[in-house]
């Protein structure tokens, strides 16, 4: 394992590890299955953050404690914006979509893999922050839903975006507009999820997925990640014009030189 050059965060609602290049973040409120609320977020960021930056992580797996990944948003949030004055609430509406949209795009854009290891029940936002990971593991037996439509609101995670990039259109829209409850097994087979593993073997498999997918160079894979997560929006010339961008800056890279270096060697030996 590499020296730890920074402090690894923790807080009241976060907990972090890391083992073997492999950063865990876990969301830490059992008591409320993982519910967010504005603290939660915050050391959410922070230790995004914190794993986009330290030089010893090479990936992350984002998991729930107890026995649930993640139930949504926080009804104490809920209550609140209720009673707020009617004249504040859509202002305040629009702030604290700006904070979920922070914790969104920090995991989504981060330049390492990031595997969600679904642990049990995935909700509402909870579904929607797993669905911005690269990659989502679920224990069998998990239980996921778009629930939002339950509660006069539409996904505000990220999930419109995401979802029909998994399962497509169509899928999408029906999973979102009945918000109905399916198990890991049905979001497997139609691609919400990319693998099952049983719940005593989650972590485990979870963890050696994530140092199998950060093991490359880490100037190749954020460049790749970040000109595949554009694949969708931008035409084949713009992502050819992104992936010659991107050569040049790894041709420069010290793990470029070393495995050339490597080659050439054996290849005269």
């Amino acid at each position: 394992m590499n020296q730890i050059t920074a402090t690894i965060p923790q807080g009241d609602f976060i907990r972090v590890g890391l083992a073997d290049d492999v950063a865990t973040i876990t969301l830490n409120r059992p008591e409320v299955r993982n519910a967010i609320n504005d603290a939660m977020r915050a050391e959410l960021i922070a230790a995004f953050d914190w794993a986009d930056a330290a030089r010893e992580v090479r990936a992350v797996v984002l998991t729930g404690a107890g026995k649930g990944f993640c139930s949504g948003g926080d009804i104490g949030g809920m209550r609140a914006r209720l009673e707020a004055p009617q004249g504040e609430v859509a202002f305040n509406g629009w702030k604290r979509q700006k904070q979920t949209h922070r914790g969104i795009t920090v995991i989504h854009q981060m330049s390492k893999p990031v595997v969600a290891a679904i642990n049990g029940a995935a909700f509402g936002l909870g579904l929607d922050m797993a669905l911005c990971c690269d990659f989502i593991i679920a224990a069998d037996g998990a239980k996921l839903s778009m629930s939002f439509i339950k509660r006069g609101l539409v996904s505000d995670g990220g999930g419109m975006y995401f979802l029909p990039r998994r399962v497509g259109l169509a899928r999408a829209k029906e999973l979102i507009l009945t918000a109905r409850v399916i198990e890991a097994a049905e979001a497997l087979s139609i691609g919400m999820v990319d693998r099952v593993a049983s719940p005593d073997a989650l972590m485990a498999e979870a963890q050696a997925w994530a140092a199998e997918l950060g093991q490359g160079s880490p100037a190749a894979v954020a460049l790749t990640k970040a000109i595949l997560d554009q694949t969708f929006e931008r035409s084949a010339d713009e992502i050819f014009a992104l992936g010659r961008e991107a050569q040049a800056i790894c041709y420069t890279s010290a793990e470029h030189r070393a495995s050339v270096e490597a080659f050439l060697a054996k290849s005269a030996g």
